[in-house]
């Protein structure tokens, strides 16, 4: 008696279709695994490229060296006035001038005390007519320079870095989003004047820089309407304006703060005659 096969083969066409299948699943797996890197690479470097600052705090500007040398403007009777108004002075606040003070032709001036003057207060005086005199003939002086290599400004120029020369502003200036910097490139006497048709405005806490030897009795702000000083700010030269000027509180002047028309209004400023 024959004894029974407890198993049967199984037939070729079925092993072959069952490594077909497990090759396909095996080709798959790889396909998901190397896309699955693939996107974990792509969103690494999406991340990476999202670190990059949305804004730049340096303006990209690349300002040209001017050739022409500008002369200093002469300021005769009005260079030893820290402060010099057209209709009135007012101050608030812990502010402290080193240098005269000057109105004409008002006669208002308001705040000193608490406000402190290390200098003489010349109201509708002799000095204060020929000072007023004078600064229109420097503003006049300032507003006329030309040259071949003038170099136009406009808008904001907070971060930009500004060598000797004449610069000028068809409208307003304003130096916010970055700080102010003036070099001399190691010319002691080196002179910048910057002609500005509208305003001149300083957001709080901004400054302005002297770098390689530059000194703000050389620097020269022609201001053809009102000039304002952010909070804190600490500004740098000579700032001759048609109307006039605020300085908000805590705000910085190494220079002078000269106004022919209108009012000078400080709030516990700190204004050093240069």
């Amino acid at each position: 008696m024959q004894s029974k096969k407890l198993f049967t083969s199984v037939p070729p066409v079925a092993k072959n279709k069952n490594e077909k299948n497990e090759n396909k699943k095996m080709k798959t797996k790889k396909l998901l695994t190397t896309l699955a890197i693939a996107s974990v690479v792509l969103i690494i470097g999406c991340k990476k490229d999202d670190t990059t600052p949305t804004t730049n705090p340096s303006n990209p500007i690349v300002i040209p060296l001017q050739t022409t040398a500008q002369a200093t403007v002469s300021l005769a009777g009005s260079s030893n006035l820290a402060i010099l108004a057209g209709a009135a002075i007012s101050n608030t606040g812990a502010t402290i001038i080193t240098g005269d003070l000057g109105l004409s032709p008002g006669s208002s001036v308001g705040g000193f005390p608490p406000g402190i003057l290390n200098g003489t207060k010349h109201i509708n005086d002799n000095i204060a007519v020929q000072a007023k005199l004078d600064l229109t003939a420097a503003y006049n002086d300032a507003a006329g320079r030309t040259c071949t290599d003038i170099v136009t400004l406009s808008g904001n120029i907070g971060g930009l870095t500004l060598t000797p020369g004449l610069y000028k502003s068809t409208s307003s200036l304003a130096v916010s989003s970055g700080d102010l910097t003036f070099d001399a490139k190691g010319n002691a006497n080196a002179v910048f004047i910057i002609q500005i048709a509208s305003t001149l405005t300083t957001t709080s806490g901004r400054k302005v820089i002297l770098s390689g030897g530059a000194l703000a009795s050389n620097i020269f702000w022609q201001v053809g309407s009102s000039a304002t000083f952010g909070t804190t700010s600490v500004f740098k030269g000579t700032v001759m304006v048609m109307q006039s000027i605020t300085f908000n509180t805590g705000a910085t002047l190494d220079g002078r703060g000269l106004a022919r028309t209108g009012a000078v209004t400080m709030a516990g400023n700190t204004i050093v005659k240069q």
